[in-house]
């Protein structure tokens, strides 16, 4: 126990557990999204409408959870995303009419949403030093999330179904609850209410701004390579369908392993200085995707993407961190709802854009973003040394 009252190591346990549940619900649906629309005979108006609602729960989530933490504590409102996200999968397993299922997948999402931005918060809470770095270990369990469910899914269809399969995942969950019952967390900043008032102040900042719209870029370029990547190689460069998901799952990979090595190197060198190093790499990534023309070419493009954009997210949230002690999760839930309105209106243009265009924009798409993410990082340096000054 340390002298603030709680095992840094427990808490920092329980946020990668957290952490980890996200990255599984951010995969969840997609997972099972051909049985579902087998079991609940969704036509394309009403499959399409489901999928929006686990974007849009997590949206919901990340909006509400910085000022319910701010008015009751970090370990209430980690442990309401769990059992949101518990109910939702249970929901799904339950489901004997499309409306339950609707609300249960934007549970899942609200649920998802809620974890994402707590334990981030958490983690930047409980980081006295070193906050980016941190941050991007806590990253490193999304991607595990994200990479495992898929595998494990698809190893235990053969021998089950997916209601018992998310059954029993929905029933894991109720361990990490114990674990988060037990023990203790930092205090946040247990306002006698709803930070209301704060919010709209905080929005008037330059720098959180400024934050939040790096943010609303490297989001939009995570959407559209996650949406947009397969489509893209498929139909413009020809690949088979097997080998561009290869392609694609390579990315999200090469996140997952960097953020590891970032968990040193953020400690070595200035943070925002690997961001923009990280950015270089990845706009080099969008030249190899523009003009590459083999199946090596590309996972290095998909590879390169991958490790650029690693740093990004972990270092804006460490810098906001150290900025913003006081109504902390406030200003998380402020730049993590920007960054995702980021993602949604990115695949948006791109959808519009491609009917027009074709889906060879795609990578014009992706450099144009790292363009203003880097404008935005030189404007943001500055700024971010005046205010601290």
């Amino acid at each position: 126990m340390t002298n603030k009252g709680y095992h840094k190591s427990y808490v920092f346990t329980a946020a990668c557990i957290g952490m980890l549940l996200f990255g599984v619900v951010m995969i969840s649906l997609g997972s099972i999204l051909p049985e579902v629309t087998g079991k609940f005979v969704l036509n394309e108006a009403q499959t399409g409408f489901l999928t929006t609602l686990l974007p849009l729960g997590i949206l919901m989530g990340s909006l509400v959870f910085g000022p319910l933490i701010d008015w009751l504590s970090y370990k209430k409102i980690l442990i309401a995303g769990s059992i949101f996200t518990l109910l939702g999968l249970e929901g799904i397993v339950f489901a004997k009419s499309t409306i339950f299922l609707q609300a249960s997948v934007f549970c899942i999402g609200l649920g998802g949403g809620i974890l994402n931005g707590t334990t981030n918060a958490i983690v930047s809470e409980i980081s006295e030093e070193n906050h980016s770095a941190n941050l991007s270990l806590l990253g490193v369990f999304f991607g595990i999330g994200a990479l495992g469910t898929p595998v494990i899914l698809g190893i235990w269809k053969v021998l089950y179904s997916f209601e018992t399969i998310f059954a029993l995942l929905g029933a894991l969950i109720t361990l990490p609850l114990l674990f988060f019952l037990m023990i203790r967390f930092p205090k946040s900043a247990e306002t006698k209410g709803l930070p209301i008032q704060e919010g709209p102040k905080m929005v008037k900042d330059p720098v959180l701004l400024l934050f939040g719209f790096i943010l609303f870029f490297q989001s939009g370029i995570e959407g559209l390579t996650n949406n947009w990547t397969t489509t893209y190689l498929e139909t413009i460069k020809e690949i088979k369908s097997a080998n561009a998901l290869f392609i694609l799952s390579s990315f999200v990979g090469a996140i997952t392993i960097t953020r590891i090595a970032l968990g040193k190197i953020l400690r070595m060198f200035p943070p925002l200085k690997v961001m923009v190093v990280g950015f270089v790499i990845v706009f080099i990534g969008g030249l190899i995707l523009l003009y590459g023309a083999s199946y090596a070419l590309f996972i290095a493009g998909m590879l390169a993407m991958g490790v650029g954009l690693a740093a990004g997210f972990p270092v804006i949230l460490g810098y906001i961190g150290q900025l913003y002690t006081h109504l902390s999760g406030t200003a998380f839930s402020i730049v993590i709802t920007i960054a995702l309105i980021g993602n949604v209106l990115t695949n948006y243009l791109m959808g519009q854009v491609s009917q027009y265009q074709g889906t060879g924009v795609f990578p014009y798409l992706i450099l144009t973003a790292v363009l203003m993410v880097l404008v935005l990082l030189y404007i943001t340096h500055k700024k971010y040394n005046s205010k601290i000054s």
